[in-house]
């Protein structure tokens, strides 16, 4: 097919407004290279999409502007902890079992978040790739959970993944081996949005190929129009679907739950938050607030310099986001539709390989709570929190501190407290090869309370440690922890070489 392309003098044309600084002129040559790039794509679906995705970021890109100029600070004195009737305590729903609920769960899909890479790990491809436990990765086990519970329940929930550009080919290709199971799959894309200059406020890109560094994907908050952009919003609508519980694809805890199905359909809310209690750990987690009467998640990122420490106090805001989201699909469309879903923008500032100063403009699925009705969060056990994001997380998945059952994370019941322990490994431990060269099997961390290991560590097989354990090996010194060790508080430090036999 003939490539629609604008003669040359558009992109002259283009070059000279990239200059202008008469009022409006800025937008308008975004507008117009903006155009360009649409014009630069054979005509057809795929060109279609893609001019909508550039319409959706013109207007994205005009609320910068002018919230730029005009938006006023975040007043702090407003800013209030949530109303009792805002954040519902786990403990007071009634209690549920998958098998009760078969006519929920018919009117149930499950989506994933899954527009991430594996890079800050040390690996190639979708996070979702990366294996976890058993040799089975983050993928592998969401399926299982979907099985079992269409399984035990006789129900058809789907599963559908939210792939960005750099994950899409790689799942396509992957889901193919769960062809065989007992679970329907559906992919969509996010939005592929251009990066910008910080200085001139133009776009990096001059072609729609997808160069690397010069274009993004704008965050789990465009989820809402790049499904309905999709076509699966409206067809899980036309299929009877009523809800969708959303979460990332790297929180094992993550699973549908009962009694959270029921609370939905009883209270006809349109859009449930679980949060949980915030530890020391979790103080930059967003949290649910009351602002002006109106409940809304507030994002460190929106929080005044002058206000950060405050907002990292454990004692003010005690719970946090999990990004388990409970949400009514029709409520989605109509949102959508109205043309009024304005999220809170994220200004993420980055530079280029080559040092350029560029902006991606980002929003949080979770801010979506302010615009539906009868939102509300529910206090959760932190046991649907558990998230993989480093391999100190991993170390604590792949312990004797959890069992798997039917792709589910079970807190292991020989554990004392119901606590998980503080891990931090040092930058040794950060690539997952490296992780995996340093212990022969996993640890045993039954009654584990924290664990720091900084430096050239290496854990032989057999090894429990409990309490409270520091390992530090100086910088030109090595540690083997050897074979059957048992630490029990203790501090290892300096210089020891042992071989196994």
């Amino acid at each position: 097919m003939p490539q629609d392309r604008r003669p040359s003098f558009t992109r002259h044309h283009s070059q000279d407004m990239r200059s202008s600084t008469a009022p409006g002129g800025v937008e308008h040559a975004v507008r117009v290279d903006l155009d360009d790039l649409v014009c630069q794509m054979p005509e057809g679906p795929d060109r279609d999409a893609f001019s909508k995705e550039m319409d959706d970021f013109y207007r994205l890109f005009t609320r910068y502007l002018h919230e730029k100029k005009h938006s006023k600070p975040l007043d702090w004195e407003k800013v209030r902890g949530p109303k009792p009737e805002d954040v519902i305590a786990y403990g007071d729903l009634e209690a549920k079992e998958l098998k009760d609920i078969k006519p929920l769960l018919n009117k149930l899909a499950v989506l994933k978040l899954n527009g991430g890479l594996g890079t800050t790990m040390g690996c190639v491809g979708p996070k979702s790739a990366i294996e976890v436990r058993d040799s089975q990765t983050f993928l592998d086990l969401t399926v299982q959970q979907i099985e079992y519970l269409n399984q035990v329940s006789d129900a058809d929930v789907p599963l559908i993944l939210m792939n960005s550009f750099n994950t899409d080919e790689d799942t396509k290709k992957i889901v193919q081996k769960y062809s065989a199971h007992n679970v329907n799959i559906c992919t969509f894309n996010q939005s592929r949005y251009p990066r910008f200059k910080t200085d001139s406020n133009l776009p990096l890109a001059r072609s729609p190929d997808n160069r690397p560094g010069f274009w993004y994907p704008p965050g789990h908050g465009d989820l809402y129009e790049s499904f309905a952009n999709s076509g699966l919003l409206e067809q899980l609508i036309k299929d009877g679907k009523e809800w969708v519980f959303v979460s990332n694809v790297d929180n094992l805890g993550a699973t549908v739950d009962p009694a959270i199905l029921q609370h939905m359909a009883d209270t006809g809310a349109e859009f449930v938050m679980e949060v949980t209690d915030k530890t020391k750990a979790d103080i930059k987690g967003g949290t649910i607030i009351d602002y002006d009467g109106q409940v809304r998640l507030l994002e460190i990122a929106q929080v005044p310099k002058a206000h950060v420490d405050d907002f990292k106090r454990v004692k003010k805001f005690k719970i946090f986001n999990t990004n388990n989201l409970w949400i009514s699909l029709k409520a989605i469309k109509r949102v959508v539709e109205s043309q009024k879903f304005d999220l809170d923008l994220i200004v993420n500032h980055k530079t280029t390989d080559d040092g350029t100063a560029v902006i991606q403009l980002e929003t949080a699925v979770g801010a979506a709570i302010k615009h539906f009705t009868g939102s509300h969060g529910v206090n959760v056990p932190r046991s649907r929190f558990l998230p993989v994001k480093s391999t100190s997380d991993l170390f604590l998945v792949t312990s004797d501190l959890y069992l798997l059952e039917n792709g589910q994370l079970l807190m292991n019941p020989k554990r004392t407290f119901k606590t998980v322990p503080v891990v931090k490994l040092g930058d040794h431990f950060k690539k997952v090869n490296d992780y995996l060269a340093r212990f022969k099997t996993p640890p045993q961390i039954l009654e584990l309370d924290h664990l720091t290991v900084t430096g050239d560590v290496c854990f032989s097989s057999d090894v429990t440690l409990e309490g409270t354990v520091i390992i530090v090996a100086n910088y030109g010194a090595h540690i083997d922890i050897p074979r059957g060790a048992i630490l029990n508080d203790k501090v290892v430090s300096g210089d020891l070489r042992l071989l196994d036999h």
